[in-house]
């Protein structure tokens, strides 16, 4: 089921990209969030192919390591379709509905927007409020993906032990970890530009609502992959020195160099497939998340390319730390964290 409604359990985030398991907990209290356990487990090769899992065993077991390493506690979790496996459509209803006719108004509708039969999918619906302009509608916001793509991930993360209870769309999870991103001014135009392993992803926000998202094959992947081919080494190899270094001096100006261009050159390419599809033609800031925005002097290349500022995205400023965590390694990670700390956030909705 995709879940928007209540829960009581502390949730865990868990987001399972193309190369890792990234889990996280979180908890509340004097008016802030607290990181209690957190953990990335790499995953094996090809057991997720451009976020579709192709491995629910690997999947699992890499998720156990991942939760045994963090030591939580916790028996659920919240996790996410990628946005390309799900539908999500804002319409219009009457304001006066009561709640079961919401409900059967919502599956007419659905009808309309989904191109798969009904039994094939899961859908579920939020009210947002009352329509702009208008008190007697009220937008409602509705999502549905494949059954598949729910029960491929559910079956993994049963595999290790724990009960998923919500599952979200990663560009949504983003959303909800973009409030806490500090002071951004709730009418600017913000890009989310989220370059993983083998995904790039757009996720504009408008008055902290995703107002677009889009996907292209695009990521870190490429580059060790440039690294194996011109060094002679494995991917694990090439993984590893892409991180701790150690590489030849020709590594940064012949191979890390183009990539970086080639990186600016995709930020660029969905900029531009934002402003062709929408009534905008800039946008305030970009923000880089994914494990590529890690990259040295990354932002400063794209903002000196685009002419916009640039940060790195770190969801985790402001917030305290249980001792068990490494702030360093976690600030190293916080990047790559947003869609995980975009669902460790379910539990306190």
């Amino acid at each position: 089921m995709l879940s928007f409604g209540q829960k009581k359990q502390p949730l865990i985030g868990v987001d399972i990209s193309s190369t890792s398991v990234k889990v996280l907990e979180l908890s509340r209290g004097g008016g802030g969030y607290r990181v209690e356990s957190y953990a990335v487990e790499p995953l094996p090769t090809n057991a997720v192919v451009e976020k579709n899992i192709s491995d629910v065993d690997a999947v699992g077991n890499t998720l156990r390591k991942a939760l045994k390493r963090c030591g939580s506690k916790a028996r659920f979790c919240a996790i996410a379709v990628p946005a390309s496996a799900a539908i999500s459509k804002l319409i219009t209803m009457p304001a006066n509905l009561t709640e079961a006719e919401l409900e059967g108004q919502i599956q007419v509708e659905a009808d309309q927007y989904i191109p798969y039969a009904l039994d094939e999918v899961n859908l579920d619906f939020e009210v947002l409020g009352p329509s702009e302009g208008n008190p007697d509608t009220m937008d409602v916001l509705l999502a549905a993906s494949r059954t598949e793509n729910v029960e491929v991930r559910t079956s993994a993360v049963e595999l290790a032990g724990i009960t998923p209870k919500i599952v979200d769309i990663e560009s949504y999870a983003m959303e909800g970890a973009c409030q806490l991103l500090g002071d951004i001014d709730p009418e600017a135009i913000v890009a989310v530009i989220d370059i993983g392993a083998t995904m790039t992803s757009i996720n504009v926000m408008h008055q902290n609502h995703l107002i677009y998202t889009r996907e292209q094959a695009f990521g870190g992947r490429q580059l060790t992959e440039e690294i194996m081919r011109r060094f002679g080494l494995s991917y694990d190899e090439a993984g590893l020195a892409k991180k701790e270094g150690g590489l030849p001096d020709n590594y940064v100006p012949e191979v890390l160099e183009p990539f970086k261009e080639t990186m600016a050159q995709q930020v660029h390419r969905l900029l531009q497939f934002f402003y062709a599809a929408s009534q905008y033609n800039e946008v305030s800031n970009i923000i880089l998340a994914g494990g590529c925005a890690s990259i040295p002097g990354m932002d400063e290349l794209i903002e000196s390319q685009t002419g916009t500022p640039t940060s790195i995205a770190n969801p985790f400023t402001g917030m305290s730390f249980s001792s068990r965590i490494s702030q360093q390694r976690l600030g190293n990670d916080a990047p790559a964290m947003m869609i995980a700390c975009g669902l460790a956030l379910r539990s306190f909705d």
